[in-house]
């Protein structure tokens, strides 16, 4: 190789600007993730609901960085930053991509995968859930006339049971898709007192099959029923619903 490049200058120019355009291709790179990164630290600021893209990962990259993704409850319910009540036996944290101007989650501080987990030994916890909901909702939103809703999702994305309280105005660009919409206002919304029930009666919960076809049913109010054609038009459809 050495012996090539001194019998051809000019391959060895070509090669030192090949370095040079690959070195300021990966310069380029590294600032543009590090402004992603950065992008994505700020919360539940409404202005930061874009996930950016990622191009260029390989498959178990995605793999690893999804794994990692679903455990983010666990850490966010640490943060002192996202945290707005807490006891000795749950946390209340800001949806981190919130869906409507009032979005919270309740979490157990005791290990807790998902639903399927929770058996009648969990009941007065569920109950404990519930009660800080509603007294989060009295304390922070007391004065709106905003409605609620408690509840949880039947096939969840994160994992840790936690319990959604999430106003009905759903006024937020966090709220993007069909698959967004239809988790808050189809039957995949599992109401928190009928879970209560459910558990007290069953000592588990049970989740029907063909939930994730709800997910894909066409967009329509919860308040009237209309169909919307899609999601910017169900936005501004909503606003003649908001509280006056």
């Amino acid at each position: 190789e050495f012996e090539e490049e001194a019998k051809s200058p000019g391959l060895e120019a070509h090669r030192k600007r090949m370095r040079s355009s690959n070195s300021d291709s990966v310069g380029r790179d590294a600032a543009q993730k590090a402004e992603s990164s950065t992008r994505l630290e700020s919360g539940s600021d409404p202005s930061q609901c874009s996930m950016p893209a990622q191009k260029g990962k390989d498959a178990s990259a995605k793999k690893e960085s999804l794994g990692h993704w679903s455990q983010g409850l666990k850490i966010s319910m640490q943060d002192p930053k996202m945290q707005v009540y807490k006891d000795e036996q749950v946390v209340v944290i800001k949806d981190k991509y919130p869906k409507a101007r009032h979005h919270w989650l309740v979490l157990p501080w005791a290990s807790l995968s998902s639903l399927k987990a929770v058996t009648r030994e969990h009941l007065e916890l569920l109950k404990h859930m519930h009660a800080v909901g509603e007294k989060v909702i009295a304390e922070f939103a007391g004065s709106s006339k905003l409605r609620f809703r408690l509840g949880y999702h039947a096939i969840p994305s994160m994992s840790h049971v936690h319990l959604h309280v999430i106003s009905q105005d759903f006024d937020s660009p966090c709220l993007k898709n069909k698959k967004h919409w239809n988790s808050f206002n189809t039957e995949y919304f599992l109401e928190s007192q009928a879970v209560i029930e459910m558990v007290q009666e069953a000592g588990r919960v049970t989740v029907r099959d063909g939930m994730p076809e709800l997910l894909k049913l066409p967009l329509r109010c919860h308040e009237c029923q209309q169909l919307l054609p899609s999601i910017p038009q169900l936005k501004e459809h909503l606003r003649k619903h908001w509280p006056q």
